[in-house]
């Protein structure tokens, strides 16, 4: 087990967090394997009995060290890009445990998903349908497809992770899916067998769940007695985590687990899910130092060494990280507003927030940032990619290097060799 997220303890998963930092610098990601296989193992248990696949959404930590842990806890990987499916097959994952979401699959990509054999493509749009008739027709191969139903229910999360509404981009209504089913005649090269849904990430509620099941549930039956065969039901993601300590109350695996039963009653094939935060997201730390205290007209400003750039929830989503100092000195509490030293007002990762009295060179850890952290990380301002780090059980090893600058202008150079297009 990982050791709880307080200020009392400066171990993670039984690696000393100073000496780590001491030894790689920071900013540092640091992930607990063993929470990451506990988690997966709250939903093999909760399923044991049922024909179950279990697809990590690789968007949320797409690290080749992360995915090949996945890989050998027998987790698939969910793909939306090219690159996610290049980085899960390097990472040992095999393409028969691989499906394909998203809205903008180009052709390139469909092609190159058919030619090593994924699973399954979760289609979001007509065009998609008619596009993966055609790529698979030219390879003379047979795809196989699942509808992505959006079922227009509000997940109650943050607007810009919510997916299962009618206005948002994802997903086709079910009186269109069943137009495609109408028609599945006339797809050659498309087995249109499945049906898939993902209403929005970070839920922490079982109600949207159950309403948007019991509207798949009611669309299966149909089909199914229409005499169109449904081989899986992928219900997506969307298992939210505790970002912010006697606030946020995740939902357990069990109960939701025994939602998707309960609402797919009688299903005989098989059932896909697609967890992304849930597995990692609290098995990751960013360590980071304190570069300096600025003290401001009004406000005292906490500056940090990692940035926006290095994780962009709270700029991108306002959203809460839970923040303390690798320590167990007692100290009195201070209110800071605690801000990286990219050059813009959002990057800032907290505002008023009260910590035990800090001073430069301290070392502080982010929590819940092993999901959307280093994913979604950048090098804005010419900062290089922070390392990451996996630990487990006392033990620790490198999963990304330190980016140089070096490595990262790589790629770039002068206008040197002009040409005509």
């Amino acid at each position: 087990m990982t050791d709880a997220p307080a200020s009392a303890h400066v171990t993670w998963d039984g690696v000393d967090l100073h000496a780590l930092a001491e030894r790689l610098g920071a900013p540092l990601y640091v992930y607990s394997a063993s929470h990451i296989r506990n988690r997966i193992a709250s939903l093999q248990t909760a399923l044991r009995g049922t024909d179950h696949l279990i697809c990590f959404a690789v968007k949320a930590n797409s690290n080749r060290g992360v995915l090949a842990l996945m890989h050998e806890q027998r987790v698939g990987a969910d793909i939306v890009s090219a690159g996610e499916l290049w980085r899960a097959l390097h990472a040992g994952v095999p393409p028969e445990r691989i499906v394909f979401s998203g809205v903008g699959k180009s052709e390139a990509e469909i092609a190159e998903a058919l030619r090593v054999g994924i699973l399954r493509f979760n289609v979001e749009s007509h065009d998609e349908l008619l596009l993966l008739q055609r790529v698979a027709l030219a390879q003379g191969v047979v795809a196989r497809a699942a509808v992505r139903i959006n079922p227009d229910v509000d997940a109650l999360t943050h607007a810009k992770i919510s997916t299962g509404k009618a206005e948002n981009k994802f997903g086709v209504s079910i009186d269109e899916a069943r137009r495609w089913f109408a028609a599945r005649g006339e797809l050659s090269h498309v087995q249109l067998d499945g049906l898939h849904v993902h209403i929005g990430s970070q839920i922490l509620s079982l109600e949207p769940f159950r309403q948007a099941l019991q509207r798949v549930a009611a669309f299966w039956r149909e089909l199914v007695a229409q005499g169109h065969p449904i081989a899986s039901i992928d219900v997506g993601g969307g298992l939210g985590v505790c970002y912010r300590e006697g606030h946020d109350h995740p939902i357990d695996a069990a109960a939701y687990v025994a939602l998707v039963r309960e609402a797919l009653a009688g299903f005989e094939g098989r059932l896909l899910f697609e967890p992304g935060r849930y597995l990692v997201g609290e098995a990751g730390v960013l360590l980071t130092r304190v570069i300096r205290l600025k003290q401001g007209e009004e406000r005292s400003f906490l500056v940090l060494d990692a940035a926006m750039n290095d994780l962009a929830r709270p700029s991108l989503y306002d959203a809460w990280h839970d923040i303390v100092p690798v320590s167990g000195e007692a100290r009195p509490m201070i209110t800071y507003d605690i801000v990286g030293p990219v050059c813009e007002t959002g990057d800032t990762f907290a505002t008023a927030r009260a910590l035990p009295a800090c001073a430069p060179g301290d070392l502080l850890m982010i929590l819940t940032v092993g999901a959307y952290g280093a994913s979604m990380a950048s090098t804005y301002n010419s900062r290089p990619l922070a390392a990451e780090v996996m630990v487990d059980a006392g033990r620790y090893a490198v999963v990304r290097q330190r980016q140089s600058f070096e490595d990262m202008v790589a790629g770039e150079q002068p206008a040197n060799h002009w040409e005509t297009a």
